[in-house]
């Protein structure tokens, strides 16, 4: 009788994802699983780009930190590389961030949510970003518009606020900011 030898699973890291080809799609790595995005639709790229502008512009004159965008590589753990769309650094934490990458959890990450990525952003991200230590986590869904704000609390999110249509955002972790959701979409 033969022993079986059994496989052990592939488990990709930053190398591996450094390795990928150029070719245009977003790539991330969860749980050393390999993913891939299609381009985004323009609602999601609007909202990406107007919810950026006001974040950086507020973050900028009141000195918090650095918002970022995609592509930014977020180092959450060796198997785990992530693309949020937009990112918030508090200036308190500014030496995760490096010349090449983000190595460790950010303040906030956000994700838009496209038809494509939405069951991934709402359950594998956010389990992942909670684990990693993420302290806020907005899904927002272009469609609506519609926001969830997620808030860290004893190793699991709490959702802090849900709210959709005109109604104007006031984030818990920017309280002096108010953000309108149908001018997301303009």
């Amino acid at each position: 009788m033969h022993d079986r030898l059994v496989a052990e699973p592939i488990r990709l890291t930053y190398e591996d994802f450094c390795a990928l080809p150029d070719d245009g799609r977003r790539y991330e790595i969860i749980d050393g699983d390999l993913f891939m995005s299609p381009s985004p639709e323009i609602p999601h790229q609007t909202v990406v780009i107007n919810l950026a502008a006001i974040l950086h512009q507020h973050v900028r004159k009141e000195k918090l930190g650095k918002v970022l965008v995609a592509p930014s590589d977020v180092l959450l753990g060796e198997h785990d590389i992530v693309e949020p769309d937009i990112i918030f650094i508090s200036k308190e934490r500014l030496s995760i961030v490096t010349q090449k990458n983000i190595q460790g959890a950010p303040d906030l990450l956000i994700e838009v949510l496209s038809p494509s990525t939405s069951r991934r952003d709402v359950r594998d991200k956010r389990n992942l970003d909670a684990r990693s230590g993420v302290r806020y986590y907005w899904m927002l869904d272009s469609h609506g518009p519609r926001v969830t704000e997620l808030q860290l609390t004893e190793g699991e999110y709490a959702v802090v606020k849900e709210l959709s249509g005109d109604a104007i955002f006031e984030p818990a972790c920017f309280p002096d900011l108010k953000i309108n959701l149908a001018g997301l979409l303009e």
